[in-house]
């Protein structure tokens, strides 16, 4: 299955993420990895396409008295998600692969 730029680096970010995977943390991890900037509400979206497409799972889990009781909504990457990540660096890598010269840098 093929993933997109953004779709690929909100899985990476749950992945790197593991048991603290939701929303505000998942914006963090990708602005402090990559340097993009990332709209809440672009992430949201691309939480529902994945999970539809069986990518990923979410729940939401109880909030507490700083959030005013509103609940987080945390992401997990599926055995499917895994899979298609596998899939989309496979053939990165294999597009990347010979271009050093080109490039002049090693890969």
């Amino acid at each position: 299955m093929a993933l997109g730029d953004f779709e690929q680096l909100v899985l990476l970010a749950a992945l790197h993420l593991g048991d603290e995977a939701y929303g505000v943390r998942i914006v963090d991890a990708i602005e402090e990895r990559t340097g993009r900037k990332v709209s809440r509400s672009a992430l949201y979206v691309t939480f529902d396409r994945l999970e539809g497409k069986g990518l990923l799972e979410s729940d939401l889990r109880g909030g507490d008295e700083t959030r005013g009781g509103k609940q987080r909504r945390y992401v997990t990457v599926t055995q499917a998600g895994l899979g298609a990540l596998r899939e989309s660096r496979a053939a990165l890598l294999g597009m990347w692969r010979g271009l050093e010269p080109v490039l002049k840098e090693e890969v």
